[in-house]
């Protein structure tokens, strides 16, 4: 159970924070810009859903919950010492990936061939889920940043994630676009 009755600490007045393992790192650390960016993700999904109804706003309020599990996850290194830990850490998990791939392959099965790119936009729904895409893959880069600096101390399941989240929102914007009716084509060299 989480206890939030203090906001302000003033312990990172330094620059630092602590990780869900108590260890101090700088706020610029890597691992701290990945769950940062999940952070930001999130909100953006916040923007989103002001726009969404039935399944497409419960499948976004669910990965919304997801991405508190992946930012609990990145907050706390230490996968070696896991089984040790006093409580359990909170890990992304196979299911959550498998979830967004059958997601993915439900909406994309309804939606017509793409002969263009697509420029984020159309309904307010899908330029939200265009701009979540975008930070979603930031996420993605930052959490590769992440393996390459901690390569065993990583859940590969929460960059699969990542990346099989940005597919999802491409394909959910589409949705949100009348099942691709209503997608902006990139007309290349159309302002020369």
């Amino acid at each position: 159970m989480v206890v939030l009755n203090k906001i302000y600490t003033k312990t990172g007045d330094g620059g630092d924070t602590a990780l869900g393992n108590g260890e101090r790192v700088a706020k610029h650390a890597a691992r701290v810009a990945s769950y940062g960016t999940t952070d930001e993700l999130n909100s953006v999904l916040g923007l989103a859903r002001l726009h969404a109804e039935g399944e497409m706003d419960a499948r976004l309020a669910a990965i919304q919950n997801d991405l508190f599990d992946l930012g609990a996850d990145l907050c706390r290194p230490g996968l070696a010492g896991d089984g040790a830990a006093e409580y359990p850490p909170l890990r992304m998990a196979e299911a959550q990936v498998t979830r967004l791939e059958t997601e993915i392959d439900r909406m994309n099965a309804d939606l017509a061939p793409l002969r263009s790119f697509i420029l984020p936009g159309g309904s307010a729904l899908a330029a939200h889920l265009h701009h979540a895409r975008t930070v979603a893959r930031r996420a993605e880069r930052l959490c590769t940043e992440l393996v390459v600096e901690e390569p065993d101390d990583v859940n590969m399941h929460a960059l699969r994630y990542l990346n099989r989240l940005s597919d999802w929102f491409f394909v959910a914007a589409r949705v949100a676009n009348g099942n691709g009716a209503d997608d902006v084509l990139w007309v290349p060299g159309a302002n020369r």
